[in-house]
């Protein structure tokens, strides 16, 4: 088995083991998965998911142990996902991203049993609870855009933030990071999957609106590999500590269950 988020790191268990402190990590709404794109099932009834990011403010970039955070200003509507699956208004708190250790893994969820590169999570809360903090308990207060990087997915948004991690190296550390706009990690057509889940982190085991960004597959190109492999340069460790290079912190796929992935296209 290839080594994921914590499964060789003995002071952090893999995520086979979170159902030891989190028991509902041992459910029947986990993700990610794989999404099979016969048994997907289209949607007509759907509306068109709308992403209203013009007035956007970035604050900074974090190192959290597990891989970093860009986070928003959310304090008023200025940066908001809605329509799609979505009932009410959720804005953008943070995004970040999972990857592997080389460019065949990386991503969280797949497609027919392939895996990307890397996978980008913009997570968004229900403004009916006000904030954060109450969304993140509630059935339908988080809504999670998921979109997947390929090698050679021409990103030129993503520069600014591979610039960044230099100063954000260590568990911890954290920098301003202010004027980006998401809008350049997005894909031009925004057709999706989506499905009811829990979130893939241990600690925040909610439930959340999974809406997955299809992507066409582009050539491959040195330039977008390097700027995933300046993540790699990240470390899972506090300075001093000894160093674990941050790789693989993604988690396996579970099973579908009973569940239903929708479709917005044919």
């Amino acid at each position: 088995m290839s080594p994921r988020w914590g499964l060789t790191r003995p002071s952090h268990p893999g995520p086979e083991h979170w159902h030891k402190d989190f028991p509902i990590a041992k459910g029947h709404r986990q993700s990610p998965v794989d999404i099979d794109t016969k048994a997907a099932a289209h949607d007509p009834a759907l509306k068109p998911l709308t992403v209203c990011y013009e007035q956007v403010a970035s604050k900074r970039i974090l190192n959290n142990g597990h891989s970093f955070n860009v986070e928003f200003d959310d304090s008023q509507d200025t940066a908001v996902l809605k329509g799609g699956p979505l009932a009410d208004t959720y804005r953008l708190v943070q995004f970040h991203f999972h990857w592997g250790s080389c460019d065949g893994q990386g991503s969280e969820h797949t497609v027919d049993q392939e895996k990307y590169a890397a996978e980008l999570h913009l997570v968004h809360w229900n403004t009916k609870y006000g904030d954060f903090g109450t969304a993140v308990k509630q059935p339908d207060g988080l809504a999670v855009l998921g979109v997947f990087l390929e090698v050679g997915d021409p990103k030129p948004g993503l520069q600014k933030v591979v610039d960044a991690l230099c100063s954000i190296k260590t568990k911890g550390k954290s920098a301003p990071f202010t004027g980006f706009h998401p809008w350049g990690l997005l894909p031009g057509n925004l057709k999706f999957w989506f499905y009811p889940v829990l979130l893939t982190m241990p600690t925040v085991l909610v439930f959340v609106t999974w809406i997955e960004g299809k992507l066409q597959a582009p050539p491959i190109n040195k330039q977008t590999n390097n700027k995933i492999n300046t993540f790699r340069q990240l470390s899972f460790n506090k300075e001093g500590e000894a160093e674990e290079p941050m790789v693989d912190n993604w988690r396996p796929t579970q099973p579908l269950h009973c569940r239903q992935v929708r479709a917005s296209f044919q």
